[in-house]
């Protein structure tokens, strides 16, 4: 995680690096998806959620292994991406006008994420490449984190950070990870405890999602604006 964590900064200054000017993979489609700010409420928690799944659920040393370069593959090959063809998100202003939780949870959002690198999504690449990591540990776990994942996928298009086809290609990408790294191992390889404790440990990453949300429901309570 913290070798992953050093990455982070690059995708900060990619689009300061990028020299062309960003692209819009729309499809008709996206254009009739309304910004809906209450599925900020998914966007955020859901994917906080599923990131920490596997930092409890896996244990087993070559499935840590594997899991690690399953999300380096993610990462390097959506920079590699992010640099070559540079696009932008839908948004259809950063402004977002209204009241309520959600849409001070969306504006945010979009002070603190920049309207780019968004083919393909980080977001939902992460999301899907966690629930497969979980998946080979327990199945019911990882099928829960999976239809997570694809309300996370649905979130990025509600909340306009992301075109449908950003979506496609960061399931994608995650599958191919996973066909790469993770599903090459033995499901036996698993200890018979880390398999039976999964499920509390479900728990436990939602009663740490559970207190993340409520600090910032205290924020907004307070007034403060971030």
């Amino acid at each position: 995680m913290v070798a992953l964590a050093l990455l982070v900064p690059v995708y900060v200054f990619i689009p300061q690096l990028v020299t062309k000017a960003p692209s819009v993979p729309a499809l008709s489609l996206d254009y009739r998806i309304p910004l809906q700010p209450a599925w900020v409420l998914a966007y955020g928690p859901l994917y906080l959620f599923l990131i920490l799944l596997p930092v409890f659920v896996v244990r087993q040393d070559e499935l840590i292994r594997r899991t690690f370069f399953a999300y380096l593959t993610v990462w390097i090959a959506s920079y590699v991406s992010f640099f070559f063809y540079p696009t932008v998100a839908p948004r259809l202003d950063d402004v977002v006008i209204g009241n309520g939780f959600a849409v001070w949870g969306l504006r945010f959002l979009y002070s603190a994420d920049p309207p780019y690198n968004c083919f393909p999504s980080l977001h939902v690449a992460h999301s899907f490449v966690s629930a497969l990591s979980s998946y080979r540990v327990h199945r019911g776990v990882g099928i829960g984190a999976a239809a997570c994942a694809c309300v996370v996928g649905l979130s990025t298009l509600f909340t306009k950070q992301h075109y449908i086809l950003d979506v496609v290609a960061g399931i994608l990408l995650a599958f191919l990870a996973y066909v790469l790294f993770l599903c090459k191992t033995a499901r036996e390889d698993v200890a018979d405890l880390d398999r039976r404790l999964a499920p509390a440990l479900v728990l436990v990453v939602g009663g740490i999602v559970f207190l993340c949300f409520g600090f910032y429901v205290v924020l907004y309570m307070l007034g403060v604006e971030i």
